[in-house]
């Protein structure tokens, strides 16, 4: 039997094809992998095996008639603890929310069921996903791979380690300021947002946050995200879209694309000594046949104006809860929340008005480009504990002083990925972030994978 922890999705269904392997070998091999990493790295909030081997057994009888649903049957799939499976009881990383079993799927979990994908868990997050690390009163301490003294980062962190430690190929994240490429880059794997609204769910915060995948490799990224993303009426935006064929673009290279480096952004602090990836992603994808140059687009930092518009979001989205509930929640969720409340119409207003002006200036700029690369993030994975917020109070204030490569693309609704590049001098993982103008995932695929091609992807130490 082949070594099923680190296949890729597209080598397990081919082991599928081949009968060499079946859904209810993986899914067996997945949870013993998931709870033997469990108590050191505390990546899942919840096991719901029985229905999952149930699924798993239709799965393998689907592959034997040789009729499955999608190349996707079969496959283990993590999904967030804010995302809804339909039986499963999700509280959103939150002591402050009761576990009650949800109604129905959230459409991308729909989509991902209806391709025949295997729900064996739920992810660890932080509190209502109100920050850049993993850690909740309701869950406790999400640690590194890599390192387990080490955050993953987040909110998607116990995705990310879910498919870093080797339990699954793909986990689902979301992302309102860099939930999804935050972890990807601490620990070594593929992170794909998507731009705001490809993806079908309406969430509390549907002009900032996006759904997507973090996987091993860009085709496994590609194929689920080309099934998340199928219409659902219930989504005005999504229904409308077509949907490219992400797995078929991936082998198109970047020849004769135009890529702008940037180590700034156009605004942000950078660290020299960390900016040997984003050379070295650049010289490989003109290597690949890309036209690059160094160049920073015209943007300026809008933090305040992104902060008014998630802290209003985080007010909002507590304000309902009864005082005792208040209480329960992340401390420094409890202050964000508190700061959105206070905000005026006319304060939110006008950092509408300032968004607006920054995503004109990025679709000029994507006009003349067809990628941006830039850093994902200016530091490595920093140490775990409850409460943390940022490495070191006095550089980085807040968890967004560390993340302006990340949100300032929320703040725009642009799509962004977190690709690996090898590791630090420290030897903990490293990444630089690709961009393109709306809607162009292709694009965004299309250069990961040759940048994966360059620079192959670790795994973390056993």
């Amino acid at each position: 039997m082949p070594d099923i922890d680190f296949l890729s999705a597209a080598d397990i269904a081919e082991q599928y094809r081949k009968r060499a392997l079946s859904p209810v070998d993986v899914l067996a091999a997945t949870l013993a992998r998931a709870e033997a990493i469990q108590p050191a790295l505390n990546a899942f909030c919840l096991f719901d095996a029985e229905r999952a081997r149930e699924a798993a057994q239709a799965s393998e009888q689907r592959w034997a008639a040789g009729t499955p649903l999608s190349p996707l049957d079969g496959i283990p799939i993590a999904i967030k603890d804010n995302q809804a499976v339909a039986g499963q009881p999700g509280a959103s990383g939150s002591l402050a929310l009761d576990l009650f079993p949800a109604a129905a799927d959230a459409p991308h979990v729909a989509r991902l069921r209806e391709a025949g994908a295997i729900f064996y868990a739920r992810t660890t997050m932080p509190d209502l996903a109100w920050k850049a690390v993993t850690d909740s009163p309701r869950t406790g301490v999400t640690r590194n791979p890599w390192d387990k003294a080490l955050t993953p980062g987040g909110s998607s962190g116990g995705s990310a380690v879910a498919v870093a430690a080797g339990c699954s190929p793909i986990a689902t994240g979301s992302d309102g300021g860099g939930s999804i490429r935050i972890p990807a880059a601490f620990t070594g794997i593929y992170g794909i947002k998507p731009t705001t609204g490809r993806v079908p769910g309406i969430t509390e915060a549907p002009d900032i946050s996006a759904t997507g995948p973090l996987a091993r490799t860009v085709a496994d990224a590609a194929l689920a995200l080309g099934v998340m993303c199928r219409p659902e009426r219930s989504d005005p935006i999504a229904s409308a879209l077509t949907i490219p064929d992400f797995v078929a673009a991936i082998a198109h290279g970047v020849k004769g694309l135009r890529v702008a480096v940037s180590a700034t952004c156009g605004f942000a602090r950078t660290d020299p000594a960390r900016l040997g990836p984003l050379a070295a992603a650049a010289r490989a994808l003109q290597e690949a046949g890309a036209t690059v140059e160094e160049t920073d687009p015209p943007a300026w930092n809008i933090r305040h104006s992104y902060l008014t518009v998630v802290e209003a979001a985080f007010g909002g989205a507590v304000a309902g809860l009864p005082g005792a509930r208040l209480a329960l929640l992340d401390p420094g969720l409890i202050e964000t929340a508190r700061r959105g409340m206070m905000t005026s119409a006319a304060a939110a207003r006008a950092a509408e008005i300032d968004r607006i002006r920054l995503i004109r200036v990025f679709i000029a700029f994507l006009n003349e480009y067809d990628l941006l690369l830039t850093p994902c993030v200016p530091i490595g994975p920093f140490q775990a504990g409850e409460n943390v917020n940022t490495p070191d109070a006095e550089a980085y204030p807040e968890w967004y002083d560390w993340t302006p490569y990340t949100w300032v693309f929320n703040a725009t609704k642009l799509p962004a990925a977190s690709c690996p590049w090898g590791l630090d001098a420290a030897g903990l993982p490293q990444a630089v972030q690709l961009v393109a103008a709306h809607f162009r995932e292709d694009l965004i695929l299309r250069a990961s994978a040759v940048l994966e091609a360059a620079m192959p992807y670790p795994h973390p130490p056993a």
